[in-house]
C-alpha cells in the first residue's frame, strides 16, 4: 500500500504530463471537459464512500484516489499554476498517504485489526502515536504550513482561470476530506479506553521514529518553503504550457 501510494498512483499523472499534454495538445483541450467531469466525480464520489467505511485502510485508499482528482484537475487546467500545483500535489500525496498507511501499520502490527470501532482512545496510552498520526491526517486535509495545502491551493487558483464551476465542486472535495480525516482520527486517537488489549498496547518504538520523523520533516518543509520545488518546475511548466497552448492554436488556425 505504501509502494502503491508513494510510487504507482503517480504514473498516470506522469503520463499525462509526459506524453498527452506536449503530443496531444488539441486532444489534451478537446477531452478536458471530460476529465473535469471524471476527477468531479471521482474527488466527490470516493469521498462520501470514505465518509462510511469502518476500516482505516480503505478509508486512505478511497482519500488517496480522491486527492488524485486534484491532480487530473491541475494538469488539465492548461495554464502554468494548476499543472504546478498538479505536480505538488502528487509529490505531496506520495509522502502524505504513504505515511498515513505507516500509520495504519503500526497499530495493525499491535493489535492485528484495522476497523476503526476496534479503537479509540489511544492518546492516553500512545501520545507520540498521536501527534505523529495528526501531523499526517491535517496534511492530508490540506492545512496551511504542511504540504497538502500548497498543491491543492494552486491547483484550485489554476482551474479557477480554466472553469469556475470546477473550482466550486472540487472545494466540497477538501470539505468532505476534512470530514472523514477528522471523523477518524476523532475515533482512533480519542474517546475512552474500553478494550482491554489497548489499555496496554505499547507507543512508538525507535525504529518507527526513524522512519516518521523524515517524513513529518519533509511535510512541514514544503508545506513552510515550497519554493525550493516549485522554482525546480517552473521552466519546464512554462515550456509545456507554451507548447501545449501554440500547438493547439495553430491547430485551430489551420482548421
Amino acid at each position: 500500500s505504501v509502494i502503491l501510494a508513494g510510487v504507482l498512483l503517480k504514473m498516470g499523472g506522469y503520463g499525462f504530463l509526459r506524453f498527452s499534454l506536449p503530443m496531444l495538445p488539441e486532444a489534451s483541450e478537446f477531452f478536458t471537459p471530460l476529465v473535469f467531469t471524471l476527477s468531479i466525480i471521482a474527488i466527490i464520489y470516493t469521498s462520501l464512500v470514505a465518509l462510511m467505511q469502518q476500516d482505516m485502510k480503505k478509508l486512505i485508499a478511497y482519500s488517496s484516489v480522491a486527492h488524485m482528482g486534484f491532480v487530473t484537475i491541475g494538469i488539465f487546467s492548461l495554464n502554468q499554476q494548476g499543472i504546478e500545483g498538479g505536480i505538488y500535489q502528487m509529490l505531496s500525496h506520495g509522502v502524505v498517504s504513504a505515511a498515513l498507511f505507516l500509520c495504519v501499520g503500526v497499530v495493525y502490527d499491535r493489535i492485528h485489526s484495522r476497523e476503526i470501532a476496534r479503537y479509540g482512545g489511544l492518546v492516553n496510552r500512545m501520545p507520540r502515536y498521536a501527534f505523529i498520526f495528526m501531523v499526517f491526517m491535517l496534511a492530508s486535509v490540506g492545512l496551511p504550513g504542511t504540504s497538502g495545502f500548497v498543491g491543492e491551493f494552486l491547483v484550485l487558483v489554476g482551474v479557477f482561470q480554466a472553469n469556475t464551476w470546477v473550482a466550486l465542486l472540487a472545494t466540497t472535495g477538501i470539505i468532505l476530506g476534512a470530514a472523514y480525516m477528522l471523523w477518524l482520527y476523532r475515533r482512533v486517537v480519542f474517546g475512552e479506553l474500553v478494550h482491554e488489549d489497548l489499555k496496554t498496547i505499547v507507543d512508538c518504538n525507535r525504529r518507527e521514529l526513524i522512519y516518521f520523523v523524515p517524513l513529518i520533516i519533509a511535510v512541514l518543509v514544503m508545506g513552510i518553503w515550497p519554493d525550493p520545488f516549485l522554482n525546480v518546475m517552473h521552466v519546464s511548466v512554462e515550456h509545456l504550457v507554451e507548447q501545449t497552448q501554440g500547438a493547439s492554436m495553430l491547430a485551430q488556425s489551420a482548421n
